[in-house]
């Protein structure tokens, strides 16, 4: 029976997942549970190889089995699971049927199914990250680099607390989004490369193996596992289950990164606001930002990742407590565990919203230096003149600025006409340079090292994703 998207529970398949074509063809191969299945079946055709290189199964078995791989039906291996309650079982019999039955026997030998499943989920999950998660996460590194550079000298109010503080470039604002963002790519590929595959059997030391290869069983593993691209753990011991800290580890940095994004998500939608409107995402023609009020332009794609992030981000406690299973194996994971690609899914959809809106960022830099004159008087000239009073001997530098501010804010008159005809403040006043007498006659020009630091932090990061992206090509695909 077919399902529409409309008849799914899921709102990732019913909204966004499946209602997407050219989305849902670049992710189906490895979040889909045919997919799934696809990737246990490129285990088992491992596992057939290396048993025919060791002499251990027919000549024909690897071959049949690797073309069975590739023209068994998903639909049949779920009916056969349906019949005998199994799922690994279930498609070893629906491969029995594609190779001969001198080679029959062979297939699955000495795995278990956590074998199977495991090494599968670990497989898609490098590739998926690989070939999709990454690859997305720096074409949004790299929009972020462009608008950050080109904003480098756009200056714009800082703010704490909700508060004007004092002035920033918009530019580096975003270059700290670029150094975030960058950093998670880093941390999510050290994660995918390191994790690992399994095949030691019903309880993990091997006896299975144990049996046909009893002096070389980790190294039958390892052939197996090379043959995916894949390395066992570490400690050379296991129970029935790879050590979950592998996917953990990755499931963690990806859900780290989701945070970024709703970060960066919810800052620019803040800027969005009626009573700042410094910035704007550039609807289409046709699209509606309220069925009642016309003129709205809501932020729509960026308050959706901050939504998205909401209710995938506490997905990482089920991961956590995954990794508790009962002595060598329980199946208190085998339905949450089938749910980490619905996180992938969902980020990916996120990271793609969030770099389609940013595409479409307007940046009002009049409204920008609007926010600038409204405060001037106090947040902007604040700081400077405190930290020059100081510099210059005042012995509290600080209370003299505190008392110029509380008389431009009785008076409204400015600080910069306030500070001179303070007579206590004349002494050191006179000691300012050139430079910094004009610091508090264009206080727009208080804004730090901002310009250099976003160029430099741009420059480390462009190089440093590039290195990555071609490490990420060179690594030789196979294709789910």
């Amino acid at each position: 029976m077919a399902y529409l998207p409309q008849d799914m529970a899921c709102p990732i398949d019913s909204r966004y997942y499946g209602t997407n074509p050219t989305f849902l063809n670049r992710l189906k191969p490895y979040v889909s549970e045919e997919g799934y299945v696809r990737y246990q079946a490129r285990v088992e055709v491992a596992l057939a190889q290396v048993l025919v290189e060791r002499k251990l199964a027919p000549a024909t078995l690897a071959e049949d089995l690797e073309k069975a791989s590739l023209s068994i039906r998903v639909e049949d291996v779920y009916a056969e699971e349906q019949r005998i309650g199994h799922n690994i079982r279930a498609l070893v019999n629906c491969l029995k049927k594609h190779v001969s039955k001198q080679a029959q026997p062979f297939i699955h030998l000495c795995a278990t199914s956590n074998d199977i499943t495991d090494t599968a989920m670990a497989l898609r999950l490098k590739e998926l990250t690989r070939d999709i998660l990454l690859p997305d996460l720096i074409q949004l590194e790299k929009v972020l680099l462009r608008l950050a550079r080109h904003h480098a000298k756009t200056v714009q109010m800082g703010r704490t607390h909700g508060q004007h503080a004092t002035p920033i470039t918009f530019g580096y604002v975003l270059a700290n989004y670029v150094a975030r963002v960058g950093n998670r790519i880093e941390q999510i590929e050290s994660a995918r490369i390191n994790l690992r595959g399994q095949l030691s059997g019903a309880v993990g030391a091997y006896n299975a193996l144990s049996l046909l290869v009893p002096d070389n069983t980790v190294g039958f593993e390892r052939d197996v596992l090379a043959k995916l691209g894949l390395r066992p753990i570490d400690t050379q011991v296991s129970t029935q289950i790879i050590h979950p800290e592998y996917v953990t580890d990755l499931v963690h940095t990806v859900t780290s990164a989701f945070s970024v994004l709703a970060n960066i998500a919810d800052d620019i939608r803040q800027l969005h606001r009626s009573e700042i409107g410094e910035v704007h995402e550039r609807y289409d023609a046709e699209r509606v930002g309220s069925s009642t009020m016309p003129h709205k332009r809501n932020p729509s794609n960026f308050e959706f990742v901050k939504s998205m992030w909401k209710a995938m981000m506490p997905r990482m406690m089920t991961l956590y407590m995954d990794q508790i299973s009962e002595h060598q194996r329980d199946l208190t994971n085998s339905a949450s565990a089938r749910f980490i690609t619905e996180l992938f899914t969902a980020f990916i959809y996120a990271t793609y919203r969030l770099t389609d809106a940013l595409k479409r960022l307007e940046v009002d830099e009049d409204a920008m230096s609007a926010q600038l004159h409204g405060t001037e008087f106090e947040a902007i000239l604040a700081e400077p003149l405190y930290i020059l009073l100081t510099a210059h001997g005042h012995p509290d530098g600080y209370g003299g600025a505190r008392t110029v501010v509380d008389q431009a804010r009785t008076t409204g008159e400015p600080i910069s006409k306030l500070m001179w005809e303070d007579k206590t403040l004349a002494p050191y006043l006179n000691k300012l340079s050139k430079e910094q007498r004009t610091l508090f006659e264009n206080p727009k020009q208080y804004i730090g090292v901002a310009v250099q630091q976003t160029h430099a932090t741009c420059n480390e990061w462009d190089t440093r994703c590039e290195r990555l992206t071609q490490q990420l090509n060179e690594e030789s695909p196979i294709s789910p």
